[in-house]
């Protein structure tokens, strides 16, 4: 799965005042993270102290999702550009460097 492939697949909407983010909009929010990338998606997940819930990262060819996991089973999932994604990735305090490939 790629950028492009989940721009056009779903519909996403701006995240205000931060470039390169988008949220999914029109899903049930309790879509998986793999309903969304497909099957064999590899994510990794992080618990930090700047988000209140699991932190679910998955790289791709020019950005990459970060989905929040919240305790009721429900998901925020997030599409990013390559800079929206490094930056955000920065704000959580979260390096995955050497972790994950595109």
């Amino acid at each position: 799965m790629t950028l492009d492939d989940l721009m056009k697949a779903w519909t996403w909407r701006p995240i205000p005042g931060c470039p390169g983010r988008y949220t999914l909009r029109e899903a049930s929010p309790y879509l998986s993270l793999e309903a969304l990338l497909g099957p064999g998606a590899q994510a990794i997940e992080f618990r930090v102290e700047a988000a209140k819930d699991a932190v679910l990262v998955v790289s791709l060819d020019r950005g990459g999702v970060i989905s929040y996991k919240r305790d009721d089973g429900s998901f925020l999932h997030t599409l990013n550009t390559e800079e929206g994604f490094e930056r955000k990735l920065a704000q959580l305090g979260i390096d995955v460097r050497g972790e994950i490939e595109s």
